[in-house]
């Protein structure tokens, strides 16, 4: 017995699904009993979100892949839907425009989330939580400058560019900067955060929190 060629084939209306989806949609649609092919159709999506790879994109949209069915049975399916029948003008629908941001980035070697995290730590009202939020946008800065260039970033340009970007609202000692080296990279503290004999210090290093701009954190320094 000779192949069957795919070009010899009927052709396949979503690809995606492949050709064994598509036989089924046919096949439900030659069931007379309306009740019978509903039932068919709500079992075939069942086995689509086992089997097709796209359907778990549709899964949390699970009117997409009745309208897909539809689709696929040439909107020539009589079915009880749970959600509004597809009219063939979807086909035709084109997606919305992307808008591309129109605000300029001051510093493109940092990006425009660092503009944003400066305007998040001006909100901060205790003097702490600013200087700690102060120091890990300069720990991000480093970072995100040293990911684009080779040329080691000097922290006193850091210190300049926090005071530029906040009109000279968040404000750091350089001195103390260079001397505790609050700079540092992220993956190297990451690094000199580890537990080496789960001792106390590295637990409440870490518990610290290297993100003061998460908006649940309450910080309460101890008294020593």
């Amino acid at each position: 017995m000779i192949g069957e060629y795919n070009s010899q084939r009927e052709g396949i209306i979503l690809k995606e699904y492949g050709r064994n989806v598509q036989k089924l949609v046919n096949y439900i649609r030659t069931i007379p009993d309306k009740d019978k092919r509903t039932q068919m159709a709500t079992t075939l999506i069942e086995l689509i979100k086992q089997l097709a790879p796209v359907a778990k994109e549709a899964q949390e949209n699970p009117q997409r892949m009745w309208d897909d069915l539809y689709i696929m049975a040439n909107f020539d399916l009589d079915v009880n839907n749970p959600f509004t029948t597809p009219d063939r003008s979807i086909l035709q629908k084109r997606p919305r425009k992307m808008e591309y941001p129109q605000s300029e980035v001051r510093y493109k070697h940092y990006g425009k989330n660092i503009e944003r995290l400066v305007q998040e730590a001006l909100k901060k009202e205790d003097p702490q939580e600013r200087e700690e939020a102060t120091i890990y946008l300069g720990k991000l800065m480093k970072t995100f400058y040293s990911n684009w260039n080779k040329e080691t970033l000097d922290d006193s340009v850091i210190v300049k560019d926090i005071a530029l970007l906040s009109k000279g609202k968040l404000t750091l000692n350089l001195e103390k900067v260079r001397e505790d080296n609050l700079f540092e990279k992220l993956y190297r503290e990451k690094k000199k955060l580890r537990p080496e004999g789960g001792g106390g210090e590295n637990r409440e290093n870490r518990n610290r929190g290297n993100r003061p701009f998460n908006k649940n954190r309450h910080h309460r320094r101890r008294d020593r």
